[in-house]
Parts: C-alpha cells; structure tokens; sequence
C-alpha cells in the first residue's frame, strides 16, 4: 500500500521508458515528477521529495551522480537504481550508493519497483536504515546527554571493559544513534569512535524492547551486503536498547564477536542489566547536571 502524497522523482532519459513507469509510480499512488537529465532532477530537488527512481544512462552523467546530487540535498531520501545492467556491469559506483537496485530484466519489473518505492516511503523508513515512528523527538532526547559533559565515559569504558570478559566477546560499546551516524561513547576492543547509520545494526535495535541478536551477520539479509561490517570484523551482534526516563531510544549497549555465535537466555538478560546500569548512569548524572546549574 502506498503512502497518500508521497513525492517521487522519476529520472530516465528515455522518454518511453520514464513515462512508463512514471505511470506505474502514478497508479500506485505517488505523486511523480519526471527527469530527463542529471540538471532536471537536480531541479527538482528544491521541493519535498520522499523517493528518486533513476535510470544509469544520462547525457550529462550517470545514476550515480543522480544519487550524488540526492545526497547532497536530501541526506535521508531513497534512491532506487532501475536500469537494465547490472551493478557488476556498471562502470563505477556500487551498491553502497543507492538504497535498492531493481532490474529491469526481471519479470513485472515495474510491479517490482513499485514495491520497493513503497516501501522505502514507507513513514518509518529513511534511506538505508529504518525510523522509529517518534524520530524527531527521540533525536532531540540523544542531543540532550553529552556524555563527556556527563562525566560518564570513565564508568562507560569499565563497564564495556566488564562485558568483554563477561561474555568472551572481542568488542562491547556503548553507542548513541545521532541523525546520521552513531556515536561509541565507550568501545572495548576496539578503537571504534562513529558509524554511519545504515552501515549500524544498533539502527534496527532502536526500534524495539527487546534484545536484538544476529548470529551471523553473512546469513542476515538486512546485513549480509554491508561492507562495513566485514571491514570491522563484525560477524556477530547482540544488543539491548537504552532508554530515557521517556521511553525516547538513545542506543545501544552491544557485543560483536568476529565468529558468528549464539547468545544464551541468561546471556542476554545480563546485556539487559549492563543496558540498565547504562540507563541509571546517565539518568543520574543528567540530573545531577541540572542541580548544579
């Protein structure tokens, strides 16, 4: 089901292939403004867009400085590659640029990429990685608590350093997730300081109560393609959500093994009570902050 009103840029310079599936965009619901060129979408950047479908092929560029241009822009809006090559056979670039890639060799292709704008519009979905419905006000709650102001990192750092032993894992960290990336604010095992968000599995355990684990990352298709964790030797994950005293998510409290592995039960209600600990720590300590002032 397709979000009412949602925008879509439809770039393709190919006139018969953009109008048809500006019409499938069309059917479905969005609202679509056409783009022959990297120039016209560019202009068209100026208004509030929710999704960009572009072609490979431009006579001032390619999909991928459409996607530049997007980014530049709009941080946090979806780009959706739809071409007949495949991203192997493109020139440069690679997947880590767009959102999702939809073939057009495929059957019902165009069904397909409406799917898929349909659910990267979603209201609670951003670019690569997943929203909780309250964004806004769970943002201003993480800009509230400067760790290093709170005096925190020191009890941080020997809890992680705890954790490590704990569970036998090679990382644990404390991390708080900004707009944009997420911020270690204690790492054990490693010299860890920011991570994009879509490349974070703390953006998907944010949206839940629960422990979040992820036995191998390789076998995850939410993680499986993600560069980043490979690079950082992430094979493994288990996490339990931090909270303020308003429910707002702030982070995580998590272990990363470079194997993959399972967590036991009481393994995971301890990473609970390492998560709450985090929670009191900085609860005190804000108010404590707000005393002195």
């Amino acid at each position: 089901m397709s979000r009412e009103l949602s925008t879509v840029v439809c770039a393709d310079a190919d006139e018969e292939h953009r109008s048809a599936t500006a019409t499938a965009l069309e059917s479905a619901g969005f609202d679509v403004v056409t783009a022959s060129s990297v120039d016209t979408v560019e202009a068209a950047l100026g208004g509030d867009i929710d999704c960009v479908v572009t072609a490979f092929r431009f006579p001032d560029g390619d999909g991928f400085d459409v996607v530049a241009a997007v980014r530049d822009r709009h941080p946090d809006c979806a780009c959706v590659l739809f071409t007949s090559q495949s991203l192997s056979e493109l020139p440069r670039g690679g997947r880590e640029q767009v959102v999702e890639y939809v073939p057009r060799s495929v059957p019902d292709a165009r069904d397909r990429l409406v799917d898929v704008v349909e659910g990267a519009t979603a209201e609670v979905t951003q670019a690569a990685y997943p929203l909780p419905e309250n964004e806004t006000e769970r943002l201003s709650a993480v800009r509230a608590y400067d760790v290093a102001e709170l005096s925190a990192e020191a009890t941080f750092d020997r809890l992680t350093a705890l954790m490590t032993t704990h569970f036998d894992i090679d990382v644990a960290f404390v991390g708080l997730v900004d707009e944009h990336e997420e911020r270690f604010v204690a790492c054990t095992g490693a010299n860890w300081r920011t991570l994009a968000r879509e490349d974070s599995i703390c953006t998907h355990t944010i949206l839940t109560d629960e422990e979040m684990v992820v036995e191998d990352t390789h076998e995850d298709p939410r993680f499986a393609e993600v560069d980043r964790l490979d690079e950082l030797h992430i094979r493994s994950y288990a996490g339990a959500r931090i909270t303020d005293s308003e429910g707002n998510a702030l982070g995580a409290v998590c272990c990363t093994d470079d194997e993959p592995r399972s967590y036991t039960r009481a393994e995971l209600d301890d990473l609970r009570r390492f998560a709450d600990e985090v929670e009191e720590q900085l609860l005190l300590r804000r108010r404590l902050g707000e005393e002195r002032e």
